[in-house]
């Protein structure tokens, strides 16, 4: 799990477009827990099946007032069909600059061989309403999901004051 970001630093900033091309600010979440999940691409199996995982625990994470957004290097057309597809209501971001992925730190150099090809890591942030991480996952292997328990978890103890802001 590399990144210089550590638990209790600052979520870094940024301001990605949505599906319906809307410029969306980390900032208008505020207040709530945040589940910020970085993932490959679009269509991609893993990738899929992380997205749809997530969207089948949503009412989980609504529950305790948590929020899920999810970023991709994908261009928003690309995102919006895959959000279509596969049902995802929750906000899916375009990094398509990769500014994101840089700030957090999971760029993904050469994806599946393919030099040249940055993207983004297989991550997830849990951000506290006040902005802080408080809980980290990153992956080397794209063929990796996400713990999603501990996601839970994690966003539980917020909810629940286990963690300082």
């Amino acid at each position: 799990m590399s990144s210089r970001l550590q638990i209790g630093q600052s979520a870094p900033p940024f301001k990605l477009y949505d599906t319906d091309r809307k410029l969306r600010a980390l900032k208008e979440f505020k207040g709530k827990t945040v589940v910020l999940v970085f993932f490959p691409a679009a269509f991609g199996d893993v990738c899929t099946r992380e997205l749809s995982a997530l969207r089948d625990s949503l009412s989980n994470f609504e529950d305790v007032g948590a929020q899920v957004v999810a970023i991709s290097v994908s261009d928003p057309f690309a995102n919006l069909a895959f959000a279509e597809q596969n049902r995802i209501s929750f906000p899916v971001l375009s990094d398509f600059n990769r500014v994101a992925i840089r700030a957090y730190d999971v760029v993904q150099e050469d994806l599946v061989g393919l030099t040249g090809y940055t993207s983004s890591k297989h991550a997830v942030f849990v951000i506290s309403p006040e902005g802080f991480i408080r809980w980290k996952w990153i992956s080397d292997n794209i063929m990796v999901e996400p713990p999603y328990g501990e996601i839970q978890h994690a966003v539980d103890d917020i909810s629940r004051g286990r963690t300082k802001s």
